[in-house]
Order: C-alpha cells, then structure tokens, then sequence
C-alpha cells in the first residue's frame, strides 16, 4: 500500500481531506498493533462507529422524505437491507477501497484486502472521517451518493420486499443460484398451505404460505439473511485466525430484521 493510492482515491472521489487524514480510515488494526507504540495509531474503529451511524441517518432521513406514504416497517425493511455488511462491502469494492487498507502482514497474506466485513469497516470509517472533518450534512450526502441507487433498487420491491429477487443477486455475486423445491401441500383446496424449500450455498431455508409463490418468498427471506450473516461470520473467523487479536465481533452490521417466515 502506498500513500499514492489514497492520492488517486483522493481525485476519484473529490475528497478535500489532507493525505494523511484521510489514512485514518484505512487504518486496520492489524496494522496498528504491528507499529511501535510510540507512533501511537490508532485504528479505524472508532471511526467505523461513528460511520456506521452517519449511513443509518442518513438512509433512514432520506427514506423518511423519499417514500412519503410507507409505514415504518417498508421504510425499516429497506434500510435494513441497504445498510447492511453485504452491500456496504460490494460498494467499497465498487470504490476500490481495498487499494488504500494499511493491513498488518498476517492479515495481508489472508485476502484481508478482500475480505468483505474490513472493506464495509473502512467505508464505515471514511463517512465516519468526513462527518468529522465536514459535518453531517455533506457527510450524508456522500453515503447517498454511494448508496442511493441501492436504496432505490430495494424500494422498487418495498410491497412484497422481493426477496426471491434479492437472493438471486446475492447468489450471483457468488457464483451459484438458489433452487427452489415444492416439499408440502396440506388443507383443502380452498384453504391450501404450501411449504417450499430453498437451497443455496449450502443454506437452506422453508417457507410456507398460502401461494406457492408467498412460500418462496418467505424461504428466500430466511436465506437472504442467513447469506449476508454467514458472510460476515466467515470474515470475523478468518480475521481472527489471521491476526490472532481478534474477539468475538459483535452482530451489528447483520441485516436489522426478522428471519421467521411469514
């Protein structure tokens, strides 16, 4: 990594931030611990927080004012999703992100520069920095500006929360496709309850309902969350068997909402 990658991420992103300010937010901690102490660095966590609270504002005001009829529960639905470790990780990579990370040499060596739950930390932590240096207004027109597309991606299935739709894009960006399965049909044919199962990337979730395709929906919901979740699980594992510093991360960036289906 070399100062020149946060020169050029500098320019792409018209950022009016001294270098060496904005080297805080790539911060990890892996490289932190590895520097003497008399440098005293301190790692992007603490901005992390703050960001991590700057994008929900600011997602939730702009939702707020966007979708003037929605209930709380579409308006939560959506941001649940767009704030999650899934999409801020698959932005940061869109931002090229990875370049700028100052990593510790064990966690280098893992893919840490690729690893998903560190590249939705150092977006985190970089609106985090700018709130900080500009404040929360063009701290949050920055998020929306990364993420807006996103949040109107989501809305455009806000009746229905179209997890079947959801699931299929997350399981492309993996490679695979979910399969879905007819597994139960009970009740009389004016009052039937089917059971669908859904399988992807070794996840699998059942839903019921009273149409083949409200079951479907249910199943995918389970494992949509149970995807994003298995993601961010791996990349805490894999950090901490990297650096061996690592704690039990807490499930914050999870995506905010319930797995029962419905």
């Amino acid at each position: 990594m070399s100062e020149g990658e946060l020169e050029a991420l500098k320019r792409r992103l018209k950022l009016e931030l001294d270098t060496a300010e904005l080297r805080r937010a790539f911060l990890h901690s892996s490289y932190v611990n590895e520097q003497p102490p008399e440098l005293k660095l301190e790692s992007n966590e603490r901005l992390e927080f703050l960001g991590d609270a700057v994008i929900e504002l600011a997602i939730s005001e702009y939702l707020f004012k966007r979708f003037p009829s929605y209930t709380e529960g579409e308006l939560t639905k959506i941001k649940s999703v767009v704030v999650s470790g899934p999409v801020l990780a698959e932005k940061a990579r869109e931002l090229e992100l990875g370049r700028c990370l100052f990593l510790g040499v064990g966690e280098e060596e893992s893919g840490g520069r690729e690893r998903s739950s560190i590249l939705a930390d150092a977006l985190e932590a970089l609106v985090g920095l700018l709130f900080l240096k500009w404040g929360y207004r063009r701290a949050a027109r920055f998020a929306l500006r990364i993420l807006k597309d996103e949040v109107e991606k989501v809305a455009r299935h806000q009746q229905t929360m179209d997890y079947k739709s959801l699931l299929q894009e997350e399981a492309q960006r993996r490679g695979t496709r979910p399969v879905y399965s007819l597994i139960k049909e009970e009740g009389a044919d004016h009052q039937k309850v089917f059971t669908v199962k859904v399988e992807v990337a070794g996840l699998e979730g059942i839903g019921r309902g009273r149409r083949v395709k409200e079951a479907e929906q249910a199943a995918a919901k389970q494992v949509y969350f149970k995807l994003a979740a298995k993601s961010e699980d791996k990349g805490e594992a894999e950090a901490a068997e990297a650096t061996g510093s690592q704690g039990d991360r807490d499930q914050r960036r999870q995506p905010k909402a319930e797995t029962k289906a419905s």
